[in-house]
């Protein structure tokens, strides 16, 4: 068990250690879609990449019918392996539509010998996940 102290300086040490490890700018908010964001998830049990709709309903609805039109050309080309959920509850209970890739292997931020699989699994898919958003953005945008 690590104290909240403990955890929070493993996570902080986790992502000074990704952005060094693989010193990039990464678009995440900056995408100039609004409530469109890229995210990076590490926690105690799981590693993920994902995009997130959290716009209000109308525009997260138009976006999605353009993401879900995209479907073939970002599983066949990009990231075979995505999952689309269009109601995804985040732990606070919001709810949002997320379209993200799951590291499928046991990984903990609290584990320091699962980091350089979960950076290198970041760095390869983000990548991958940006590439096709910088080629289809214009499509996207609502």
């Amino acid at each position: 068990m690590f104290s909240k102290e403990e955890s929070r300086q493993l996570r902080e040490e986790f992502w000074t250690s990704f952005g060094k490890s693989f010193p990039r700018k990464w678009l995440l908010y900056d995408t100039k879609i609004k409530g469109f964001s890229f995210k990076f998830h590490f926690d105690t049990k799981s590693a993920l990449i994902a995009l997130d709709l959290e716009d209000d309903l109308e525009n997260r609805i138009n976006c999605w019918e353009k993401l879900v039109a995209l479907k073939g050309i970002l599983k066949n080309d990009y990231l075979p392996d995505v999952i689309y959920n269009e109601e995804y509850y985040l732990e606070n209970g919001k709810e949002i539509s997320r379209i993200y890739l799951p590291l499928e292997q046991k990984v903990s931020i609290h584990n320091k010998n699962t980091w350089r699989d979960v950076m290198e699994f970041f760095n390869e898919n983000m990548s991958l996940f940006e590439a096709f958003f910088q080629e289809y953005r214009d499509m996207i945008k609502v």
